[in-house]
């Protein structure tokens, strides 16, 4: 497999398809080696346009919603930045190619040691690996930037309160079959801005948000 003709495929292919157009966020996915994140038995697949399997049944984004949510969340290099399920570190070392710093919040131990590991050898500094359970938001600190990597019925209003002024929060919301991928903006004192990316379908958090049921 010719993997530098793979990579190139996979932007001109899917990514700018997709209205991925940042240049910044173009270069990053040559520069950041995505082969180097997946699970060794699905390398041949890293380029396609497929969610991967990872262990304990938890899966990769597809390149194009990793390159899609990257560019939405518009970083600069200045931001401090939560991430809510690690998975295999890939999008964590993408947003710490773009961020001061990342600390990100993974639920399976499984997961989060050997990503921890990866994003490590891999030079990441500035991302910090947690294991714990963030579906409903992390710590007491304030972010520029929240990503939730599993889908919420719901988006828990904590995640808009540990937003910095000017912050930004990505999640796919809803249920099946349709869900939505949204940002949402500090836009102002009590002041919110949200939009609606695309559609997609992803796997839920551990524990994520839900409605409340009515019963009789």
């Amino acid at each position: 497999m010719d993997i530098e003709q793979a990579r190139f495929n996979m932007v001109e292919q899917q990514i700018r398809t997709w209205e991925v157009l940042d240049p910044k966020v173009l270069d990053l996915l040559f520069a950041v080696r995505r082969e180097e994140f997946v699970p060794p038995a699905y390398r041949s697949l890293a380029f396609a346009d497929l969610e991967l399997p990872l262990p304990g049944g938890e899966r990769m984004w597809s390149p194009k919603i990793e390159a899609r949510v990257l560019q939405a969340l518009a970083l600069s290099g200045r931001e401090s930045v939560l991430e809510i399920g690690t998975g295999s570190g890939y999008f964590t070392a993408l947003l710490a190619s773009r961020a001061l710093d990342v600390t990100s919040v993974e639920i399976d131990p499984a997961l989060a040691a050997p990503a921890r590991t990866r994003l490590a050898r891999h030079g990441f500094a500035n991302a910090r690996v947690e294991a714990g359970d963030g579906a409903h938001g992390w710590g007491d600190e304030t972010w520029d930037a929240i990503a939730l990597t599993g889908s919420t019925p719901l988006l828990p209003e904590r995640f808009v309160a540990q937003l910095k002024p000017g912050g930004r929060v990505f999640a796919i919301v809803g249920d099946l079959p349709v869900m939505k991928a949204r940002l949402v903006q500090w836009s102002g004192p009590d002041a919110l801005t949200t939009t609606d990316l695309f559609e997609t379908v992803v796997a839920p958090l551990h524990n994520a948000a839900t409605p409340s049921r009515f019963r009789f």
